[in-house]
């Protein structure tokens, strides 16, 4: 009627006044480039997303950055995505890639108001691959080992040995700092982690020995367990790593795989799936089931139990 388009017209009147006319909006004026700016600068992101984001982003801008922000659409998103796969990108590195894009369209959406809706959501995720379950056998382990001790980088062995006993990632390991270091109970607190939460691992034999004795060449003002040539910034050992590897004659492995080969030693010694969880510093359990076929003994025993039960 003409009385109710009246009173809608003045409603719409007084949200142009005030500035909140017409949901969206602002998805009209600024630019998947406004939005990364934006975004990477936001103050809750950590230093090592900005580094993973940054470049990611900066592909999306180099594909999409022209657009306003409602123009841009999950098919033109995915078309893109297609690109990333026509350069030989694998299935979890383009979704890595359209993860950090939905991050900015989401904080976009929920703090920003520019848009209403993340269009990534519309997207059905690559299938990826299980994870790896490359770990090493007890004579790769031994010639591993003696290489490391025969390196130039000297704490190349017990950062080995280290990542062997506790499963810590390379950077939980780099950034290690005295302080969070207890020789006496052996026990290391690694705050550095990847998904942002504090863990402590006991560290335990061999592991805390070398640890204690390697604790006699700290220098006073120096919180690194293995600084670098530059005090303050963490130990480079990559290109050791690799000869020690050559050496060895160790092929298709990472050092990240030195944690795979921590889990499969916990697993094959009877440690229940939970407790391995808890030591890698996994929030779920479904990043070690991988390993689950390495220690029936468990479903054994539950099967057992339950025939046991119904009497069969």
């Amino acid at each position: 009627s003409l009385t109710k388009a009246k009173l809608w017209a003045s409603s719409i009147e007084t949200a142009i006044r005030e500035g909140r006319d017409f949901k969206g909006k602002a998805g009209k004026i600024y630019t998947l480039n406004d939005l990364s700016k934006r975004f990477l600068e936001h103050p809750s992101l950590k230093p090592k997303t900005k580094i993973q984001y940054g470049p990611q982003l900066k592909w999306w801008t180099g594909q999409l950055g022209y657009k306003c922000l409602t123009d841009i659409t999950a098919d033109q998103i995915s078309r893109s995505r297609d690109k990333l796969l026509q350069q030989g990108l694998s299935h979890s590195s383009a979704n890595r890639y359209v993860s950090a894009l939905s991050s900015a369209f989401s904080v976009a959406v929920k703090e920003y108001e520019w848009v209403e809706t993340n269009p990534c959501l519309r997207l059905k995720k690559l299938a990826e691959p299980s994870g790896r379950k490359r770990f090493l056998s007890d004579v790769e382990r031994q010639r591993l080992l003696e290489e490391c001790k025969k390196s130039d980088v000297h704490q190349l062995y017990i950062i080995v040995v280290l990542a062997l006993s506790t499963g810590a990632r390379k950077n939980e390991l780099r950034w290690l700092r005295w302080s969070d270091v207890d020789l006496t109970v052996g026990m290391l607190i690694f705050r550095d982690t990847k998904n942002g939460l504090t863990r402590s691992v006991p560290i335990l034999s061999q592991g805390i020995e070398l640890l204690r004795d390697w604790s006699m060449h700290k220098e006073n003002e120096n919180d690194l367990v293995f600084p670098g040539k530059n005090p303050e910034s963490p130990l480079i050992f990559e290109k050791s790593w690799k000869t020690v590897l050559k050496k060895a004659g160790i092929e298709d492995f990472r050092f990240h795989d030195l944690r795979h080969s921590s889990a499969s030693y916990l697993i094959m010694n009877g440690v229940h799936l939970r407790t391995v969880a808890e030591i890698l510093g996994h929030k779920t359990l479904s990043m070690v089931q991988r390993y689950s076929h390495l220690s029936p003994e468990h479903l054994r025993s539950d099967i057992s139990k339950t025939l046991q039960n119904i009497n069969l």
